[in-house]
Formats: C-alpha cells, sequence, structure tokens
C-alpha cells in the first residue's frame, strides 16, 4: 500500500522539530519560511491549505531545503536572496549576506548628505545593498561599486538591474585605492573585520557560508581600515562623507585611524542593541563645489 502524503500542517510540524533537534534558532519561523517557498503560497495560503495533502515535487523540495537549513545554511542562502532596507537583493557565493545591523550605516549616510545629485562610492560592494539602499532613497544620485571579486560585482550589477537601478549604478572590478581615480561626495563599505583568530568561533551560518574575503579583516580586524583611511583623502571631495561599517569594539581603533589621516570624525551611530555600528566622517569642513574630476 502506498503511504499516505503528509498533510501540509504535518509537514511543518515534522520539519520543525527537525530543525529544532539539529539545534537551529527560530527552527518554527524557518522550517514556515522554507515551507511557503516550497509550496509556493504565502503565509495566508499556508493557513488555509493546512489539511491538504503536500504534493511530492513540493515535498522533495522541502525535504531538500531542510537538509540545508539541517546543516545550518542560513534561510536567506537557501532562498538565494535577502530583504534589505525593504528592497530584494540576490545573493551568491562571493557575497555577504546583508545583515539587519547594516541598515544603520544606510540610515547615517542619508542623514549625512543632502537630496541633491550626488556621486556614491561603494567600497566592496558585495550584493551592492548599501550603494543601491542610498540611490533608491537618492533619486538624483549617481554611485559606483567596488568589489575584489568579480562574481559579486556580477550580482551588485544583477541586482541593480532587477531594482530598476542599472541606470544610476556602475560596478568595477579592482583594489579600492586604484579601481578609480576621481572623487565622490559620499563614500560608503563595509569593509572586512573579524580578526582572523576569531572567524573559527563564528556561527556557522556566517563561518562556513559568507566568503572569507569579507570576513577576515587580519590580526587584529584593522586591516581593511587602515587601507580606507589611506585611500579615503583622495576619494573624497572637500566636505566630503565617509560612511563605514564597524565591527563590535571598533569604533575607537577606527575613529583614531581615520584622524590620523586627517578626517575629521563626524559621529559613530549605533544600531538597535546600542552597539556603535558605522564611524561617520568628512575630509573637512568646506563644502563641495564639484570637483574637476569625479567618480562617474
Amino acid at each position: 500500500m502506498t503511504p499516505r502524503p503528509p498533510e501540509i500542517a504535518e509537514a511543518l510540524r515534522d520539519g520543525t522539530a527537525r530543525l529544532a533537534a539539529a539545534g537551529i534558532d527560530g527552527a518554527l519561523t524557518d522550517a514556515r519560511i522554507l515551507l511557503m517557498h516550497a509550496l509556493g503560497i504565502d503565509r495566508t495560503g499556508l493557513l488555509s491549505r493546512g489539511g491538504e495533502p503536500m504534493p511530492p515535487d513540493a515535498a522533495a523540495r522541502f525535504a531538500g531545503y531542510l537538509d540545508r537549513r539541517a546543516a545550518h545554511e542560513p534561510v536567506s542562502r537557501i532562498l538565494g536572496h535577502r530583504e534589505f532596507w525593504s528592497l530584494d537583493f540576490a545573493l551568491g557565493p562571493a557575497t555577504l549576506d546583508p545583515r539587519p545591523d547594516s541598515e544603520t550605516l544606510v540610515e547615517a549616510a542619508l542623514a549625512a548628505v543632502p537630496d541633491r545629485p550626488l556621486r556614491v562610492l561603494d567600497l566592496g560592494t558585495g550584493t551592492g545593498c548599501l550603494l543601491l539602499a542610498v540611490l533608491h532613497d537618492r533619486p538624483s544620485a549617481f554611485g559606483i561599486g567596488v568589489d575584489r571579486s568579480e562574481a559579486a560585482a556580477r550580482v551588485a550589477r544583477d541586482n541593480a538591474r532587477a531594482l530598476g537601478l542599472a541606470d544610476r549604478a556602475a560596478f568595477l572590478v579592482g583594489d579600492w585605492a586604484t579601481a578609480l581615480a576621481g572623487r565622490c561626495d559620499l563614500v560608503l563599505s563595509n569593509p572586512p573585520y573579524i580578526p582572523e583568530a576569531d572567524i573559527t568561533a563564528l556561527e556557522p551560518e556566517v563561518r562556513d557560508h559568507d566568503p572569507r574575503l569579507a570576513l577576515s579583516g587580519g590580526t587584529d580586524g584593522l586591516d581593511a581600515y587602515r587601507a580606507l583611511a589611506a585611500a579615503l583623502p583622495d576619494l573624497l571631495v572637500p566636505g566630503g562623507t565617509a560612511v563605514v561599517e564597524l565591527g563590535i569594539g571598533q569604533a575607537a581603533d577606527v575613529s583614531a585611524l581615520f584622524r590620523g589621516a586627517g578626517l575629521d570624525i563626524v559621529g559613530t551611530p549605533h544600531d538597535l542593541a546600542g552597539i556603535p555600528r558605522c564611524v561617520v566622517a568628512t575630509s573637512g569642513t568646506k563644502k563641495s563645489i564639484g570637483p574637476t574630476r569625479d567618480c562617474r
């Protein structure tokens, strides 16, 4: 006799139990999201169809998703996308998975610059989430994202197209200090800032699935900030602003590095947990009147 296929509600219960047994925090939420994706339905559909049998193809997809999540692959990686700043971003193996904490940087950047034509540069662009979030809220701005990874730059380019921002965004492959020779009004960066020795202790969702190139900040976690401190004075117009994400406990050290490079520290905005999450610095008090070269 052919076994009875499980009902949708039953599949959710079983999936939740499996993820919980694998030590996954938020097992019910993750199982629910994965089941909705496997079935191609929303939360309302999941509730209204709980008594229906699982279609075989959806059951197979859900089982595969559970295998991956039980191995601590993030849900966003399984689905291939992440919401950030209320926008949908595709992910790739060469990109970081954008975190809600990084929205602090976007908020700080938008607060720091006026709503006027701007030239924006995003160093280590990954998915392009920082640059594209700013461009979304600044319709007269133009931006360039730079990444050492060609695969990451390709993901960012595709995200710009999907969000209708491709006509105001360009993406380059190269090193931060040498990728372009112009000046911008606003520079953004979420650099690698994890001390090398700390990477093995990270949650497996991060350690095993985010690219190491985007995590490792060298022995003390400050290598990328040293490179930024050296590059920013030549990348910013007079009076230009840099907004750079911080790791926990790095605000004082990064501020000192930037001050040593001649930048003025405007502030270190906190995330929702009260942690200093980014540093806002300017190249001086003189207002930009437009350089002879720009970063376009």
